[in-house]
C-alpha cells in the first residue's frame, strides 16, 4: 500500500462512532480533532495519558481500559490507532480493512489506508495539506498557509452572497507594517472598505479591483462626509450582505468614533467587530525618540482632543505626560491655557509631525516656546504634542 497520492475527501463525522486505538499523546491529539468535529469517540487501550484523562474525566469520550478486540469495531465510521506498538496497530488495520472500515495509522504512513491531513484554519477557511507520507513537510507547509491566511496574503475573498458585517479596525499610525494581523486579514475579505484620511491606505493597493473604496477622510474645518452619513453606509452595505471594513488611524476607540459607529451598528442589528489599532498617541512620541512613560519622569499619561473643549485647570495639574491629538491650530490657546493654569512654562514641549512617514519631523520647546517655533517652522497636521519632561529624552532616542 503506498502513501498516496490518494482521494482526498472530507468526511462528515458529527454524531457517528470513531474508534481510537492508544492512550498515548498523538491519540490525544486526534482525539481532540474528532471531537472537535463533532464525533462521538470510544477510546481503547489499557491507560491514558493527562490529555486523554481530562477528556474522560470530563464525560467528553467514553474510554473502555483494555486492550484493542476485534468487537470495537462493531458500528465503527473510522478508526484511528496510535498505540506504539506497531504489531498493535497492524491489527488494528488489518481488521479494520477486512470490515471494510477506514483506518488511519500513526505508527506508517505508507501502510495505511487513510491519511489525516494537516489543518490550516483561519475564520471561515479551512485548507488541508497532505504530503505522501512526510508529515513534517506537511506540518511546516500548514504553518504557512495559516499564516498567509492570518495576514490575508492569500485570496480569502469570498465571492458568494453571505451574512453582512462591520468590522472597526484600526490601522495604526499610518505605516501600514504597525496594522494587526487581525486587521489585515478582515480588509483581505472586504467588499467594502470605508477610509479615513489618516489610515494606512498603500494597504488599498492590494485590494480587489471590484472592492468599493469610500474616502471619509476628514481634514479640519472640512468633513465631505458627517459622521451621520458615515454610519448609514455601513449598515447599508451590511444590510446588503457585504462585509465592510471602517479603516481607520490609529486606534478605533481612541478619538477616533470608534464607539459611535459600533453603537449605531449595534442599534441596527448588524455585527460588529472592533480591533484595537497601534494609537498615534503613544506610537508618533515613540518614533521620535519620546517614551510617554518613564522611570522616574512620568508615572502616568493624559490624552486628549486638542480642538475641543478640556478642563484646563485639570489639566494643568496632573502629574505625567500630557498627549494632544489634533492640537496644531490650537497650540497657541491650549499652552496659554496650560500656563494661565499653573503649569510651569519651562516644562518640555514638542510637536511630532507626519510621524512614521518619509516627511517625520520633531520640533522641541518648552511650553512657553513651542507654539511660536511650531508656527515659525510651519508645522502642519498631522502631528502630536507632547508636554513633560519625557520630552528631554528625545535626543537621546530619537
Amino acid at each position: 500500500m503506498n502513501a498516496g497520492p490518494g482521494y482526498p475527501l472530507s468526511l462528515d463525522v458529527s454524531g457517528r462512532r470513531v474508534l481510537v486505538v492508544g492512550g498515548g499523546p498523538v491519540a490525544a491529539r486526534r482525539t481532540r480533532g474528532l471531537l472537535a468535529a463533532g464525533a462521538d469517540v470510544l477510546v481503547v487501550s489499557p491507560w491514558l495519558c493527562e490529555d486523554l484523562a481530562d477528556l474522560e474525566r470530563a464525560g467528553t469520550v467514553e474510554w473502555s481500559p483494555r486492550e484493542f478486540r476485534r468487537d470495537d469495531l462493531d458500528d465503527m465510521w473510522l478508526v484511528h490507532t496510535a498505540t506504539g506498538d506497531r504489531a498493535v496497530d497492524r491489527a488494528v488495520a488489518d481488521e479494520a480493512a477486512d470490515r471494510r472500515v477506514w483506518c488511519v495509522r500513526a505508527d506508517d504512513a505508507a501502510a495505511s489506508a487513510a491519511w489525516t491531513p494537516a489543518v490550516a484554519r483561519s475564520g471561515d477557511v479551512t485548507v488541508a495539506i497532505t504530503s505522501s507520507g512526510d508529515p513534517v513537510r506537511s506540518a511546516r507547509l500548514r504553518d504557512a498557509i495559516a499564516l498567509a491566511l492570518d495576514t490575508g496574503s492569500l485570496p480569502i475573498r469570498r465571492h458568494r452572497g453571505g451574512a453582512g458585517s462591520v468590522a472597526l479596525v484600526g490601522g495604526g499610525p499610518g505605516d501600514p507594517g504597525l496594522i494587526t494581523t487581525r486587521g489585515r486579514r478582515l480588509l483581505a475579505e472586504a467588499d467594502v472598505v470605508v477610509v479615513d484620511r489618516l489610515a494606512p491606505r498603500q494597504l488599498l493597493e492590494h485590494l480587489d479591483t471590484d472592492v468599493v473604496v469610500i474616502d471619509a477622510g476628514k481634514t479640519a474645518g472640512n468633513h465631505p462626509l458627517p459622521q451621520e452619513e458615515i454610519n448609514r453606509l455601513l449598515i447599508s452595505y451590511a444590510h446588503a450582505g457585504r462585509r465592510v471594513v471602517r479603516l481607520k488611524g490609529g486606534d478605533p476607540f481612541v478619538l477616533g468614533r470608534g464607539g459611535e459607529e459600533a453603537l449605531a451598528c449595534r442599534a441596527a442589528g448588524v455585527p460588529v467587530e472592533v480591533v484595537p489599532g497601534v494609537t498615534s498617541a503613544v506610537a508618533v512620541p515613540a518614533a521620535a525618540g519620546i517614551p510617554v512613560t518613564h522611570r522616574g519622569r512620568a508615572r502616568q499619561v493624559t490624552i486628549a482632543s486638542g480642538h475641543e473643549g478640556l478642563d484646563w485647570p485639570s489639566l494643568a495639574k496632573l502629574d505625567g505626560t500630557l498627549v494632544l491629538l489634533m492640537a496644531v491650530t490650537a497650540l497657541p490657546s491650549a499652552t496659554a491655557e496650560l500656563q494661565a493654569h499653573g503649569l510651569a512654562p519651562n516644562t518640555p514641549a514638542a510637536v511630532v509631525e507626519s510621524g512614521f512617514g518619509p516627511e517625520q519631523r520633531t520640533t522641541v520647546g518648552t511650553l512657553a516656546t513651542i507654539a511660536g517655533l511650531a508656527a515659525e517652522r510651519q508645522v502642519r497636521a498631522p502631528a502630536v504634542v507632547v508636554i513633560g519632561s519625557v520630552v528631554d529624552l528625545h535626543e537621546a532616542l530619537g
